[in-house]
């Protein structure tokens, strides 16, 4: 009789976890795949946008570096009359220069504001283009030294967003 109800005992206890542990029910229907991780679409958006910024940096620098020297050419111009002739189409060409800068950054500036990976950046980017305004504003007046210092502060400011990007 003792044999009889330990056997019992140990039969119930090894069959009943196999009943307990399968509560719930098996179902045939494919599970829904996760959805592909956005983080190489976020990756490549902030790549891309990063290089935008570094690209714009390398154009502000070699032409704020070709602005230094032709504005002392432009000096020196304006003192001979004879050279004094060519000055006013070199003082255009810079103007038009830093137009395309502006409308460049205007860009870049609005691409970041609707863009929803960059736009955690635009607030660092916001206002560079209104710095290569008053740039192209200083130009106009023939104030082409204070032109190239409102430049060199946007190119401070495209630095510190590339720096902000690459955190």
């Amino acid at each position: 009789m003792l044999k009889r109800t330990l056997l019992v005992l140990l039969a119930t206890l090894v069959i009943s976890p196999a009943t307990f542990a399968q509560t719930r029910g098996r179902s045939t229907a494919a599970r829904p795949k996760p959805a592909a991780t956005p983080a190489p679409r976020v990756s490549e958006v902030r790549t891309a946008g990063a290089n935008r910024v570094a690209e714009q940096i390398k154009l502000l620098a070699r032409f704020i570096y070709v602005l230094g020297s032709t504005n002392e050419s432009i000096r020196r111009d304006d003192a001979d009359p004879d050279a004094a002739k060519k000055t006013p189409a070199t003082k255009n060409q810079i103007r038009i220069g830093i137009t395309g800068f502006r409308e460049g950054l205007d860009k870049l500036e609005i691409d970041f504001r609707a863009t929803p990976e960059l736009q955690p950046f635009y607030i660092k980017l916001a206002g560079v283009a209104a710095g290569a305004a008053a740039a192209e504003q200083q130009a106009t007046n023939n104030q082409f030294d204070a032109a190239g210092r409102q430049l060199l502060l946007v190119v401070n400011r495209l630095a510190d967003v590339l720096v902000v990007m690459r955190m």
